[in-house]
């Protein structure tokens, strides 16, 4: 990938604390710093509450920073929200049943998915060319689903709908694609297929993406870059050529070795707040 290249995502400084100020508190992001190249495909793991989904909610525009800037395609986006985003970035999340409209037809929402990011104007229904143009995209999927693009897309199963809800976010070959553990909903073999269309479109296209997940196998053998998060910040990053020479098991003990010493920094504190009173 070329160098001098400028980025397509920059985030410097970031920091978000929700409900401060109460008992409540969570510093969720912790001063992260974070430059993805174009075609870059980050994956990204970590514990629970170690700020992997709320990183890609920060480049999605779910909700403000208390403190510094994102960048996407060299256009600040630091203040917008989410709406304001919708050119450049796509998203698809855990829940197969969130990216759609399930009392719409699978042709009504793919009509949707084209129209996203433009300026719109009144449209009731498809034309035959745009039809035949989604049809096609929809084959790709190799599910038998573009002879029924008039079925309620809340008709289908979990995998299916979830293909769909991929190939939605896709269809305009958005500069960012956002993967919130997509695949952790769904049955192994559903999983495969999701995964299977993840890698082809992101190639396809060659869209810079990040995608949180558990699974240890989709860390390693996904994308170029993995991070791993904890507490609210990156902790270790791993190139193409690290992912290659590590396994599953060594990535899972590195998750362990966190884990032992987070215990013993917690038992430390409580030895030393009850040696104090």
């Amino acid at each position: 990938m070329p160098s001098n290249l400028p980025p397509m995502i920059r985030i410097a400084g970031l920091h978000k604390t929700f409900n401060p100020g109460t008992v409540n508190a969570v510093y969720a992001l912790r001063g992260i710093d974070l430059t993805l190249a174009p075609g870059d495909f980050l994956t990204v793991i970590g514990t629970n509450g170690s700020g992997k989904s709320t990183l890609l909610n920060a480049v999605a525009g779910s909700f403000l920073p208390d403190q510094g800037s994102i960048h996407i395609a060299g256009e600040e986006m630091t203040r917008k929200p989410d709406f304001r985003r919708a050119h450049r970035v796509a998203r698809v999340f855990q829940n197969p049943f969130t990216g759609s409209a399930p009392n719409m037809s699978i042709a009504e929402n793919l009509l949707l998915a084209h129209l996203r990011g433009r300026p719109r104007r009144p449209r009731t229904s498809l034309d035959a060319k745009l039809r035949e143009q989604l049809s096609e995209r929809v084959r790709s999927l190799e599910m038998g689903l573009e002879e029924r693009l008039d079925n309620l897309i809340g008709s289908l199963s979990g995998g299916q709908r979830q293909a769909l809800t991929l190939l939605m976010a896709v269809l305009r070959e958005p500069k960012v694609l956002l993967l919130d553990e997509h695949t952790a909903a769904l049955d192994p073999k559903s999983a495969a297929q999701v995964i299977r269309l993840t890698r082809a479109f992101v190639e396809a296209a060659g869209l810079t993406t990040l995608m949180v997940t558990h699974s240890m196998e989709q860390a390693l053998t996904l994308g170029n870059r993995t991070l791993m998060m904890h507490h609210g910040q990156i902790v270790e990053e791993l190139d193409a050529d690290e992912k290659r020479r590590l396994t599953e098991s060594d990535l899972l003990h590195r998750f362990t070795e966190l884990r032992k010493r987070e215990q013993l920094t917690e038992e430390l504190r409580l030895e030393l707040v009850g040696g104090y009173r």
